[in-house]
């Protein structure tokens, strides 16, 4: 079995990726990481203070990366991943991602796991997105909806659970995964969970762009 460590959003994407290689025999998942800007997730904008709970609730060791900016530079990017994989004290034999679709991405990410001597695992890639969120609404992961790119989808479903109900209702041109970046979910429970996360929802906030819905973690 390869040890491997699945890059952490926070949310189905990331959880669906977690749960194949958790049922593969050829993985052994040693832990999660996740990149972040000041003290939350970019896009998903996620706490990290929540997603250091996920990972308890997982029971999976989290390794943190902080970046500068939502966007740094390729080079800046890639070498801080590395380095932080390196210093992490966990042996890793895979490096996994929940990409979907077949954009360039899996050259992308090959192009600096690779020459580490790591497998880039995208379990994901190139499937049916229908198929996808079919597969990660069955299998028990439990989502909100947490921001909304109101350029490509209406602010009023920033907040409502991810589910059949939500999916039937999307827009024609909306990626029933929001693979285009027309929303970011927040996942509180799955079978990889030991237990669920409690959140409160609140308020929401809109830049201009993006509607974010804010939560108050509870336990």
């Amino acid at each position: 079995m390869k040890n491997v460590i699945i890059s952490w959003s926070s949310g189905k994407d990331s959880t669906l990726t977690l749960q194949r290689l958790l049922a593969d025999q050829h993985y052994n998942v040693v832990g999660l990481f996740t990149t972040y800007v000041e003290d939350a997730v970019p896009f998903q904008a996620t706490p990290i203070d929540v997603v250091k709970a996920q990972a308890s609730a997982i029971g999976l060791p989290l390794v943190l990366i902080p970046l500068n900016e939502t966007f740094p530079s390729n080079e800046v990017y890639q070498t801080t991943i590395v380095s932080a994989l390196k210093e992490s004290g966990l042996t890793i034999d895979a490096v996994a991602f929940g990409d979907m679709y077949c954009n360039g991405i899996a050259e992308y990410r090959k192009s600096y796991i690779e020459p580490q001597g790591w497998e880039c695992v995208l379990p994901l890639l190139g499937a049916c997105t229908i198929k996808l969120a079919n597969e990660i609404i069955q299998s028990g992961i439990e989502t909100t909806i947490t921001t909304v790119d109101t350029t490509q989808l209406t602010a009023e479903c920033c907040g409502l659970a991810y589910n059949k109900q939500l999916i039937a209702t999307l827009p024609n041109g909306v990626d029933p995964c929001g693979e285009d970046g027309e929303f970011h979910t927040l996942v509180t429970n799955s079978p990889a969970f030991k237990r669920p996360l409690q959140i409160q929802l609140s308020h929401q906030e809109n830049d201009g762009r993006f509607q974010y819905q804010r939560y108050k973690y509870i336990a």
